[in-house]
């Protein structure tokens, strides 16, 4: 057993999820974890208070929202949202967005 290097510090968990996904995951995967910080700008205070990402697998995004009238009325926006969250990402991590009611 190699002996482990002690450290007296904290470490922020930020820091240990960047390390641990760009460790373990594709390239697009560790982008794709930007998608949280940029949700609420791209869109909008309405969306944002109702539904929030969740998790992704691949190209595909899921997302939590309050309620079943929610995930109706985010049916009719899926391709904006796809196109806008792409935009800002600078090229396509986002394929499909499922959505799910869930914790927000």
């Amino acid at each position: 057993m190699r002996e482990r290097n002690k450290k007296t510090g904290f470490v922020h968990i930020g820091k240990l999820i960047d390390h641990v996904l760009s460790e373990y995951r594709r390239e697009s995967d560790g982008e794709l974890t930007q998608v949280w910080q940029i949700w609420d700008s791209v869109v909008g205070e309405a969306i944002a208070k109702n539904a929030q990402p969740a998790a992704f697998k691949g190209h595909l995004l899921l997302v939590h929202v309050t309620s079943s009238t929610w995930i109706h009325q985010l049916q009719f926006l899926k391709k904006d949202i796809i196109s806008k969250l792409n935009a800002a990402f600078g090229k396509t991590l986002v394929e499909e967005i499922k959505f799910k009611i869930g914790p927000i």
